[in-house]
């Protein structure tokens, strides 16, 4: 069928399946994925990739659902490239969900419905920054596009419409609460932080510390952006030289630069920090703090495994809110796309009612010229095909908001004629029945008169 919509698959993998360091081996290299699977030789016409902290996924817009295994094998290669992994490795870890499926997933996700905090905030910013960077990189269709800004949308309608957006919570702000917890204080006022990384999960963390106070915040980054990281949101930039000195006064030490920065266990032991105790918070996937300071006297370790553990649970009436909010969204999104799948369908019925018209307005034309009379006969003849097309229309896109797109196709070929067939090049053909009586002479006829508009 002409009319057929896109078919979106997802391939997913995120916390509540495998294990975060299987998450980080996957989405090494990930921002190379999507427009190595959109060379041309697969079926995939666009493909938006979702890299946080704990979750890896891939959304990817197929033609039809019989090309999704070969989307998906793609996808599975082009990952399998990057990360190193071996495909059949890469295949098990990544769960596939396709149409329905994948646009809940999607919205659910972006709400912060699926995340190890639930309700946190951040992976709302992170799915519109997918989606930007998607963009930017000229990988995103317009179907994605859309998908994403409607997923976007929700979330913005669960924030403002459930507890959950008044409740602020996200993966840091967890941390930040077990470390208040191991310290036995609620003040960050005095206490020495320093933070690895300048990226946007860096600047979140920024923005929660000086929510609680904070104002020793240092930020150390390899790739020597932390003078201008700090530049814009505060903190005192440190380099190499100096990062040893700030680490033997630190009271809390926060890793989410993802770099594979590593705060050694064994070149924290040769510090000399006179018994002070610090709190090391991990929250990069690949692991900005060695493990092993955990074994170290007077060091506490959080991970983002710990941060899962700690999370609240969330109410139940404001989780199922949540949840209705997402499924209508889902629900309108698709109403929305099968409709859209009319349209072959409307264009190739008013082309073919455009031509019957055209006909017999040439014909009364030819008979009478450009008079009033002829005009009035014409003006009157397009206002009624446009009447007799309205009923047609609506109920074309009402069938194919129900899934019954062939019964609209089927209707054309049966009481028309038309028949919608792709020719070789992927563009949709027109009706296969065409006006007669067409002529070079009735084509000057229609020139020479104006046509009437209404007003």
């Amino acid at each position: 069928m002409i009319g057929d919509i896109v078919v979106f698959l997802a391939l997913v993998a995120s916390h509540s399946d495998i294990d975060l360091e299987t998450v980080a081996r996957l989405s090494a290299g990930a921002d190379g994925v999507a427009s190595a699977v959109l060379d041309g030789t697969t079926p995939v016409s666009g493909a938006v990739v979702l890299s946080t902290c704990n979750r890896y996924e891939v959304y990817c817009e197929a033609p039809n659902e019989a090309e999704i295994p070969a989307a998906r094998q793609a996808v599975i290669e082009q990952i399998s490239a990057a990360s190193g992994l071996p495909q059949d490795q890469v295949s098990q870890a990544l769960e596939s969900k396709t149409e329905h499926d994948a646009v809940s997933h999607l919205f659910a996700v972006g709400a912060g419905l699926d995340s190890a905090v639930i309700g946190e905030r951040e992976i709302a910013g992170q799915v519109r920054r997918a989606l930007i960077d998607a963009q930017a990189s000229g990988t995103a269709s317009g179907a994605l596009v859309r998908l994403f800004q409607t997923a976007s949308r929700t979330a913005k309608d669960v924030g403002t419409r459930t507890a959950l957006g008044g409740r602020g919570l996200s993966i840091v702000s967890v941390a930040l609460d077990l470390s208040e917890d191991i310290s036995g204080t609620t003040s960050w006022a005095g206490r020495n932080v320093v933070v690895f990384g300048t990226g946007a999960y860096a600047g979140a963390t920024m923005a929660r510390l000086k929510e609680r106070g904070a104002t020793n915040i240092f930020v150390y980054s390899a790739s020597g952006r932390a003078d201008a990281f700090v530049a814009s949101r505060g903190g005192t930039a440190v380099d190499e030289d100096s990062l040893a000195l700030v680490l033997r006064e630190a009271d809390v030490l926060i890793g989410c630069s993802g770099g594979g920065v590593r705060i050694d266990a064994a070149e924290l032991q040769t510090l000399d920090r006179g018994g002070r105790p610090l709190v090391a918070i991990d929250l990069a996937l690949t692991h900005d703090v060695d493990p092993d300071v955990a074994t170290l006297e007077g060091v506490d370790l959080i991970t983002l495994e710990s941060v899962r553990m700690a999370a609240p649970a969330e109410q139940s009436e404001a989780l199922s809110q949540a949840s209705t909010i997402v499924g209508a969204a889902a629900e309108q999104f698709a109403g929305e796309q099968r409709q859209r799948s009319a349209d072959a369908a409307i264009v190739a019925l008013r082309k073919h009612t455009q031509q019957v018209l055209e006909t017999e307005v040439q014909k009364v034309r030819a008979q009478h010229g450009c008079t009033a009379a002829a005009e009035e006969v014409e003006f009157a003849m397009r206002r009624m095909m446009r009447q007799l097309l309205h009923v047609p229309t609506v109920r074309a896109r009402e069938l194919a908001a129900d899934g019954r797109q062939g019964d609209v196709e089927e209707a054309l070929a049966t009481l028309f004629g038309i028949e919608l067939a792709a020719p070789a090049s992927g563009v949709a053909a027109g009706p296969a029945a065409t006006a007669a009586g067409t002529s070079p002479s009735d084509t000057d006829a229609q020139a020479a008169c104006p046509v009437r508009r209404e007003a």
